[in-house]
């Protein structure tokens, strides 16, 4: 009887502790999965949440005409590279402007000064011929999983500098916004995955950075969305260089091709006015912006130099004028906003063709058997 009543109390207890549980938080649940898909270990409680949030998935409902997705896009898009004198917005063609797709010719002098002083470096930051020259990616959940198929493309690559090492610190639903929280845990996470490169803080020179918001319908039509973002990364780039004093280059891309997007997280035509929020965070710094400073004749260094890396959007299955680029439905998953396998590989190709050929990239990213000599 005892025995009877204790199992009674046992399970009125249990059933009081589920119904007392906090609702799945799905965007913490996926978090945790990405941290397993790049190579984590999760804990037991990590595991168990995962395993919650998959059969509270399951118990949805299946979402009919969702009104979180987006209309399908069929409006076609000039590439920023190709739109030239054209305008899109009131705003002219070319990753700099103007329609031009390279630096202004002091912007880039000052980028290939900087460039030349990247060099292997030891843990205190000294310059030593056994040194490592630390190349990190900051960025959301299509930088990293964009980002680790590039190291292992750069990695079978033999002309790639042994002492140059990539870390992935892109982080799954890490978007601008949060990035630009000093207090986020994302922090911790980057510091956790450089310590496990081999890496200190003081030999991460250069970054590859692919930023977005999450939902930028919701901040405003056209130019505001872009602006939301500008000023986040304002403040990332202040974060990143007091964390890593010897940070010179930063490479920056938009976002791929959405149009084939399923839901409200990011697609057209946000992804591609992306773009002009890079382009005017540029511009910011080559007309003299303080808290994008990188030259300390000026005043207070307070941001890395920033380039445009490479450009990653073509409008889907129309080809770029300059290389063919296309994004084709099968290059993404199932949400239309994520790369699949495909999609991750044409992003890899293209990084590492242009550290491989870019003048301010190349001199220390190629062995020096493949570099040109510095200038």
């Amino acid at each position: 009887m005892h025995r009877i009543v204790g199992l009674v109390v046992c399970s009125v207890i249990v059933l009081a502790a589920r119904a007392q549980e906090a609702p799945v938080d799905f965007e913490k649940a996926r978090r945790i999965f990405e941290r397993a898909r790049n190579g984590e270990t999760l804990s037991s409680e990590d595991r168990a949440y995962v395993e919650r949030a998959k059969q509270a998935k399951q118990k949805q409902p299946a979402a009919k005409n969702s009104p979180s997705a987006p209309p399908k896009w069929t409006q076609p898009l000039t590439p920023l590279t190709e739109l030239g004198a054209a305008t899109y917005k009131g705003e002219a063609g070319g990753l700099y402007g103007g329609g031009r797709n390279t630096p202004p010719e002091a912007h880039l002098a000052a980028a290939l000064r900087e460039s030349a002083q990247i060099r292997p470096l030891d843990a205190a930051g000294r310059a030593a011929a056994e040194g490592k020259i630390g190349l990190l990616a900051v960025g959301m959940s299509n930088t990293t999983q964009e980002f680790s198929r590039f190291m292992q493309e750069a990695a079978r690559d033999p002309q790639k500098s042994p002492r140059v090492v990539l870390v992935d610190g892109a982080q799954g639903g890490q978007t601008g916004a949060r990035w630009a929280d000093p207090a986020a845990p994302l922090w911790a996470q980057l510091d956790e995955r450089i310590a496990r490169a081999g890496l200190s803080a003081a030999q991460i020179q250069a970054v590859w950075m692919k930023q977005a918001e999450s939902g930028p319908a919701r901040l405003g039509d056209f130019p505001k969305h872009t602006d939301v973002l500008r000023e986040n990364l304002v403040v990332v780039l202040g974060h990143l260089k007091q964390r890593f004093p010897n940070l010179r280059l930063v490479y920056l891309s938009s976002r791929i091709y959405a149009g084939y997007a399923t839901t409200a997280l990011n697609p057209e035509p946000y992804a591609y006015e992306s773009a002009f929020a890079v382009r005017r965070l540029i511009q910011d710094q080559i007309t003299g912006r303080a808290e994008l400073n990188f030259d300390a004749t000026r005043g207070a260094v307070r941001s890395p130099l920033l380039l445009w890396g490479p450009y990653l959007w073509a409008d889907g299955a129309t080809p770029r004028a300059a290389d063919r680029l296309t994004y084709e439905p099968g290059d993404f998953a199932a949400d239309g906003t994520h790369p699949g396998e495909t999609g991750r590989a044409k992003v890899a190709r293209l990084l590492l063709d242009f550290f491989k050929t870019d003048p301010t990239a190349k001199p220390w990213f190629l062995t020096a058997a493949a570099s040109p000599p510095r200038p």
